[in-house]
């Protein structure tokens, strides 16, 4: 009986935890006299901010990074290609890092990757699915050697330094996502990173939420938790509920049935395969994302597709309309993916027209909505039948909303909380949600990226902050593109460019002024406002005669200001002003 008791006490979680406690305060009293390490945490992209995804954990001289991500640039950053978090603290730090752990493949978790190992070489630990994914990236970038990868999987525990990390399945909108319990000696943190609760997911693998269980009754000093769709009640849909609705749209359906979604949505792919199968329709990939992520899901095992039922996109004339589907990218409304040609007429292969039925199986990225409406509204000019979210059940987000929030919160019971991947608004409503389930508000904490923040068993504050600023790139350029040259690329694109070209020989000008207007007015059609330009320039380089100024730079500013006030008294604009001095 006693032997019996005491199983049963072995297997109880509460008694675990309690047991695992016990353990650790009690190790805590073998280094009395000696200052304890604690815990830092750095967020150093992802808060206030939906993209670049970056956390870092420091522990003894120790640094792990959790994710590295990359995002879109917003509408005013002109001519930048992504935005990416701030290396330096990383870079100052290199013999420190000893690990980059990734929670799942999507760009905003990997796509920095490449750009931070060409500056500090740092093993990466990723499931199966993201590792294929992120070597997929280093390849592109001619890095594939440069760092020592280790595949793991859901239910695994790694331990890197005085880091122990245990990778917890979570249901998202990509495969092999994970959850993070990262235990150090200080404090043991639960990272959510993306997830929803899915109870019937296309693959029959359920979140873990067993395992969550088990590890909050072992003890959690700190939860960061997914904040993207706090602002939404209830539960997402499941990713099967979406499969019946291609069913719906597949039935008695004659025309060519064009499919764009995220990519890197594996589940949403493989329904779409399954779907065709069934009405005995070939499935074109088109799209270089769409076909590299198709590559490698099938390479790994993660997409089932029937033998013979893909067919290239040159073999499409073989095929009556009915007979095919096309699963291709663009579903954001970029103009140079494959459905944005497609709208635009532009595509090599595919012409659209009113034997096309559209199916957009996503919904716009905040700040997409604009670009995805344009190519609606095209593709209905074609011709085309378009089916977007408004109108069928055809998307479901990889988020978790407000109830399925409560739970993992529940379950975990976090001593405390600070709220991670959102905006502004949508942290501060995961803080008040927090605050509603019973958490003390003095153990939640809202910060910005760069901020230090400090953790024990006791407290957790802010305690500095590093550099975080985002990183531009723009073509083969890093970094080297800030506000001056953005706050110059907006006023162009607003304003235009004038510019004055003289040649001058000892302080004087000997020819012009010659001007060139790009993007201000048309020359042609403003030859007084040319005029009254040229004879400005004429009366500022009298003027400094005059003054018996002769140095460039003096006469340059005389010009902008000059022309300024005359070109904003006659249009009300304020172009771009440029002089061009040349010597004789």
């Amino acid at each position: 009986m006693k032997e019996q008791n005491n199983n049963e006490k072995k297997n109880n979680p509460k008694h675990r935890g309690w047991h695992f406690r016990k353990k650790r305060n009690k190790k805590n009293n073998n280094v009395s006299g000696k200052k304890r390490e604690k815990l830092k945490i750095v967020p150093i992209g992802g808060l206030g901010e939906i993209g670049k995804n970056m956390t870092a954990f420091e522990y003894n001289n120790q640094i792990v990074i959790v994710d590295c991500g990359m995002k879109f640039p917003d509408d005013d950053m002109y001519g930048i290609d992504s935005v990416l978090p701030d290396f330096s603290y990383f870079v100052k730090n290199a013999s420190k890092v000893k690990g980059l752990v990734i929670t799942h493949g999507h760009e905003d978790h990997i796509g920095g990757i490449p750009f931070l190992l060409k500056q500090v070489n740092v093993p990466i630990y990723a499931t199966k699915f993201t590792m294929g994914l992120i070597d997929h990236k280093l390849e592109e970038h001619r890095l594939i050697g440069q760092a020592k990868r280790h595949v793991i999987s859901a239910g695994s525990e790694v331990t890197i330094g005085d880091f122990h990390i245990e990778f917890v399945h979570v249901n998202h909108s990509i495969a092999d996502a994970v959850a993070l319990c990262i235990k150090t000696p200080a404090a043991t943190v639960f990272h959510t990173g993306d997830f929803k609760i899915d109870f019937h997911p296309v693959d029959g693998d359920i979140i873990d939420l067993q395992r969550i269980a088990a590890l909050g009754n072992r003890g959690v000093d700190l939860l960061l938790c997914d904040s993207t769709n706090v602002e939404e009640q209830g539960y997402t849909c499941s990713e099967s509920e979406i499969g019946k609705t291609f069913y719906d749209l597949f039935k008695g359906n004659k025309k060519r049935i064009i499919v764009t979604t995220f990519a890197s949505n594996v589940h949403r792919v493989q329904q779409i395969i399954n779907t065709a199968a069934i009405y005995n329709r070939k499935v074109i990939i088109n799209g270089r994302s769409m076909e590299t992520m198709v590559s490698v899901a099938k390479d790994l095992g993660y997409l089932d597709i029937p033998k013979n039922l893909l067919i290239d996109i040159h073999e499409m004339k073989k095929y009556k309309p009915s007979q095919l589907v096309v699963i291709t990218t663009g579903s954001q409304g970029e103009p140079m993916a494959a459905l944005g040609r497609m709208a635009n007429g532009n595509h090599k292969y595919l012409q659209i027209g009113k034997d096309d039925t559209i199916i957009i199986s996503a919904s716009p990225v905040p700040g997409n909505e604009k670009m995805v409406a344009e190519i609606i509204n095209k593709l209905v000019d074609l011709g085309a039948e378009v089916v977007y979210n408004k109108f069928a059940n055809i998307h479901t987000s990889g988020h978790a909303k407000r109830e399925e929030l409560k739970i993992i919160h529940t379950l975990v019971k976090p001593k405390f909380f600070m709220p991670v991947h959102g905006e502004a608004r949508m942290l501060k409503l995961h803080a008040n949600l927090a605050q509603s389930l019973g958490m003390d508000p003095k153990n939640i904490r809202i910060q910005q990226n760069g901020d230090v923040m400090q953790l024990s068993h006791k407290e957790f504050k802010k305690v500095s902050t590093i550099p975080a600023e985002p990183v531009l790139v723009d073509g083969l350029g890093v970094g080297d593109i800030g506000n001056i040259v953005l706050n110059d690329r907006k006023r162009l694109s607003e304003d235009g460019l004038f510019i004055v070209a003289l040649t001058m020989k000892n302080g004087k000008a000997v020819s012009g002024p010659d001007i060139i207007s790009r993007g201000f007015v048309y020359m042609k059609e403003s030859e007084d406002l040319i005029k009254g330009a040229k004879a400005t320039v004429q009366k500022a380089l009298k003027n400094c005669e005059n003054k018996k100024q002769s140095d460039w730079k003096t006469i340059k500013n005389e010009i902008q200001d000059a022309l300024f006030r005359y070109l904003y008294k006659e249009t009300q604009r304020k172009p771009m002003i440029l002089p061009i001095l040349m010597e004789a």
